[in-house]
């Protein structure tokens, strides 16, 4: 998406009014869209259960936002994982028009395409602010939009969970040796990994996370961060938090939009849903921002330890990463976009570096020296 539609489209959030009215002359406390206007209902499927609030809780958001746009002419009703789709089958869902519109990651389909990882996040990728200049402006939208253009899919950003954890394991790992052999519910590139470290990958819905964890079919699992693990009781199943998540510096989510049945809305509902989109983006990276520290405190004031990946496995996990996706190169879908998102990277980085984590690194500093 280019600078000046990004712009566009947010301001007609301020403007809705006007946008939506279709005519003139109209008294403040006119309906926002004539009558004439059609009543439509959609559904979208999320991959996302229902109690975690923030990452499910950004298409509710949205939703929202578009009903109040279209003075309530324009639905959206979304549905849990596994209530009309399973958590990974969403992307199917919406090319085949079962609903029109989900939420989920690109990266639960990278078996579709490997490429599909870069709509979230690859190993050691961009950071969240990093992610949405290089959609909004570096002209990552467009080429991740070649991608799913076979799907009949249009896709936008829908939400950043920001850094993510490493994860919850029940035993210590103290050397790159001790990943072989553990089973751990991991998906995406970062999945890929770990399977070339030795690890057995298991991917599993958000929801079903817990009782795999307690029964011991898997002795590890990355979700989110402090907030959601807390809420899906992480802490009271495994002994060890890790960090960092490299393999998740950020996690963009994505809503999926049937391109036929986007095409097929009036244009006032097509801006109103592109606004409201735009807006649950923002929304659930603030909200994990406020709401990771304070669950991160009562974590560490709890049984749990907390422990950094040793420096062997965080060298071997950055080798094999880049081994991964060179090799993907082969693909020139995947070519295409890693060239884009390498460039973006490297001059982000370059800037990033010297102008905030200096400043961040040596702040920090301090804090452990008073």
């Amino acid at each position: 998406m280019k600078r000046r539609q990004f712009i566009r489209s947010t301001s007609l959030g301020a403007a809705a009014g006007t946008v939506l009215a279709g005519c003139g002359g109209q008294s403040s406390d006119a309906p926002a869209v004539q009558s004439s206007t059609p009543t439509l209902r959609w559904r979208l499927a999320s991959s996302f259960a229902r109690s975690l609030d923030t990452i499910y809780g950004a298409a509710e958001v949205m939703s929202a936002r578009v009903s109040q746009l279209t003075d309530g002419r324009f639905t959206i009703r979304v549905y849990p994982a596994g209530e009309v789709v399973p958590a990974f089958e969403v992307l199917d869902s919406v090319q085949k028009g079962t609903v029109q519109m989900g939420h989920s990651a690109g990266y639960y389909y990278i078996g579709k395409n490997p490429a599909f990882a870069f709509e979230t996040t690859i190993p050691f990728g961009l950071t969240a602010r990093q992610y949405n200049s290089w959609v909004y402006e570096g002209g990552g939208q467009e080429i991740l939009r070649e991608l799913f253009a076979d799907y009949g899919v249009l896709n936008y950003p829908g939400g950043n969970t920001g850094a993510q954890m490493g994860g919850w394991f029940n035993r210590e790992i103290n050397s790159l040796l001790d990943l072989n052999g553990l089973s751990m519910r991991i998906p995406g590139l970062g999945g890929r990994v770990m399977d070339q470290l030795g690890v057995t990958v298991q991917q599993i819905p958000g929801g079903e996370i817990y009782p795999a964890l307690e029964r011991g079919a898997i002795d590890a699992a990355e979700w989110v961060g402090p907030y959601d693990d807390e809420k899906l009781g992480f802490n009271q199943v495994a002994s060890y938090y890790y960090y960092p998540g490299w393999w998740e510096p950020s996690a963009n989510l994505s809503f999926f939009v049937n391109r036929q049945s986007m095409q097929g809305l009036p244009s006032a509902y097509q801006a109103a849903l592109e606004v409201a989109m735009a807006e649950a983006n923002q929304y659930m990276l603030t909200r994990y921002d406020a709401l990771n520290p304070p669950a991160f405190r009562r974590i560490l004031d709890s049984d749990v330890a907390l422990r950094s990946f040793p420096k062997d496995v965080m060298d071997a996990a950055y080798t094999m990463s880049q081994d991964l996706l060179e090799q993907e190169r082969s693909n020139p879908g995947f070519a295409r976009v890693y060239d884009s998102f390498l460039a973006w990277r490297r001059d982000s980085d370059e800037w990033i570096h010297t102008a905030e984590y200096e400043m961040l690194s040596y702040m920090n500093s301090q804090r452990k020296s008073v």
